[in-house]
């Protein structure tokens, strides 16, 4: 599907003709998909409508809280689907899919986004889709502190607490209209990004032992097999945002993480500089994401995977 694309003013007006809305989010949901969704379904019963979002199977106890007053009870029938944070249709969990050709609009800050709704209100340039919602919500209804403290952690998380390099001054102005409504972001913060568990810790240390180092030394590959989340008994909370780990070692501005989903199937992701385009890369293997943060899963083993994105890096860079 090739839908058509709308500006924030006229997803605002669609969503003002909608009611009995289900929100979907994506596999392995981050902050940005559960904020955005959690946000904007707020704001839906903020205006008096019925609105819910499809329980994700794979979201963490650290996410879990934001989106439990909102997932839909069995039985709800929607009379519209929106999607918040998904670029593909293959990003959808699996009990999503009966919904997939019923997609009426998606929000989303992807340049790899696949059009696949009816309408779609896309900005590129945005650091989080957050951002993009919080414009929607402006248009909407007023952002109470619930749907700020929802929104924060949306947009808080995408910019890895507003040090990546997708962080803009309009990521900076739009947290500080969240702060003005009241909400308390220490306890957020604490929790999101300067707290690690034991296992994870674990994790960090043996991917940093294993590390490899290519071209020049410019390239980090970092693995998370199976094995060693079995080893360490390591929860789907430990491994979130393992991803950036790669990109912190001196030097390199290529960090690639490998993560064994299971056998034979294997998550890749990309933190990327100004030199490597991530999405360019990933999209070589089928998936997508942004300039300087992508991924794609591909079938194979751990070696597999990583002779397939080096091979497209060097194919990317030259």
């Amino acid at each position: 599907m090739n839908g058509n694309r709308l500006t924030v003013q006229e997803t605002a007006a669609r969503l003002r003709q909608m009611d009995n809305v289900l929100l979907l989010t994506h596999v392995r949901p981050d902050g940005d998909t559960i904020g955005s969704a959690a946000a904007l379904c707020q704001a839906l019963r903020d205006m008096g409508k019925t609105a819910y979002l499809l329980y994700n199977p794979e979201i963490t106890d650290t996410y879990a809280p934001y989106a439990a007053p909102y997932w839909a009870a069995e039985g709800f029938v929607p009379e519209h689907i929106v999607s918040a944070d998904i670029a593909a249709l293959n990003l959808l969990p699996d009990n999503a899919a009966a919904w997939a050709d019923r997609i009426a609009l998606a929000i989303d800050h992807h340049g790899s986004q696949a059009f696949f709704a009816a309408e779609t209100c896309l900005d590129a340039e945005a650091a989080a889709c957050g951002e993009i919602i919080y414009h929607i919500i402006r248009a909407l209804t007023a952002v109470t502190p619930v749907i700020a403290m929802a929104l924060y952690v949306a947009i808080s998380t995408d910019t890895g607490c507003f040090v990546y390099t997708n962080t803009t001054a309009d990521t900076h102005r739009i947290a500080a209209e969240l702060l003005e409504t009241g909400i308390d972001v220490g306890p957020v913060n604490k929790a999101l990004f300067r707290t690690k568990s034991k296992t994870r810790l674990a994790m960090e240390a043996r991917m940093v032992a294993d590390m490899e180092l290519y071209d020049s030394d410019r390239v980090v590959v970092m693995s998370i097999p199976l094995s060693l989340r079995q080893e360490l008994h390591a929860t789907e909370a430990d491994i979130e945002e393992l991803s950036s780990l790669a990109a912190l070692v001196e030097g390199t501005d290529c960090g690639i993480t490998l993560r064994e989903l299971k056998p034979g199937r294997v998550k890749l992701s990309l933190r990327t500089g100004p030199r490597v385009d991530a999405c360019a890369v990933c999209q070589r293997l089928g998936g997508g994401g942004h300039k300087a943060a992508a991924g794609a899963t591909v079938d194979g083993t751990l070696k597999d995977a990583k002779a397939l994105v080096l091979q497209a890096y060097r194919t990317v860079v030259g």
